[in-house]
């Protein structure tokens, strides 16, 4: 018999895993969207972020409710994009921010000290510096390269994460990880692994794929040099 593997919320602290750390697509139909996330697990996603801007947050509300409990299912953090209400009303792991999200600081005083935080910090390593205060668990650089998803995003060097890993490497051992986003595909991500890289975010590169699982493990594959 199958034992699902345990969820990290089971442990005494919660902290946010590298590795691969896959995007929704902004697809509406949550059964579509379960069975691609239950393919991403099987092929080592372990992190899952729900980014839906539709103006339907009842849909929303449903389609968070589904992946929580696959996520959960298969022992994968999930995170909502923006909608730290939501997060919290639901019980999901996090929240991530970007920049026209609420402040972090706003939102921890709402959450509280253990949701996971992350923070879209784009190509500005002095705006990841200013939040490593805030307890967040991740900040993420992008776009590293054009990307399907957000075509207009200024592109981001690959020494902002070397930059952004120095800074956590300072508030070790819990230290917040780096995560990169942004046209990620099995071709670059050595590329962004060995500028500094803990964690892949990606959407197209895994969901838009002819074979979720099989995608999912080649780019697992990537990141296991700086996977400890």
């Amino acid at each position: 018999m199958l034992v699902p593997p345990e969820h990290p919320t089971m442990q005494a602290k919660l902290k946010f895993p590298a590795g691969l750390y896959g995007v929704t697509p902004e697809w509406d139909d949550g059964i579509k969207l379960q069975q691609a996330v239950r393919a991403a697990a099987r092929g080592g996603m372990v992190a899952l972020q729900l980014r839906h801007k539709g103006p339907d947050r009842a849909q929303r509300r449903e389609i968070a409710l589904r992946l929580k409990d696959t996520c959960r299912e298969n022992g994968v953090i999930f995170l909502i994009n923006d909608d730290w209400r939501l997060a919290l009303e639901i019980g999901a792991d996090g929240v991530h921010l970007g920049r026209d999200d609420d402040a972090p600081s706003l939102v921890r005083s709402e959450v509280g000290p253990d949701m996971l935080m992350g923070v879209s910090c784009y190509s500005d390593v002095a705006r990841a510096e200013g939040f490593l205060s805030q307890n967040v668990a991740y900040i993420a650089f992008g776009a590293m390269f054009p990307s399907r998803t957000k075509p207009l995003a200024p592109a981001a060097p690959l020494n902002v994460l070397t930059s952004g890993r120095a800074l956590c490497e300072n508030l070790a051992p819990l230290r917040p990880g780096v995560v990169a986003i942004g046209g990620i595909t099995v071709e670059n991500a050595n590329q962004i692994t060995a500028a500094g890289a803990d964690t892949i975010a990606v959407v197209g590169g895994l969901f838009m794929a002819p074979d979720v699982e099989a995608a999912a493990r080649s780019l697992c594959e990537k990141i296991q040099p700086l996977s400890n």
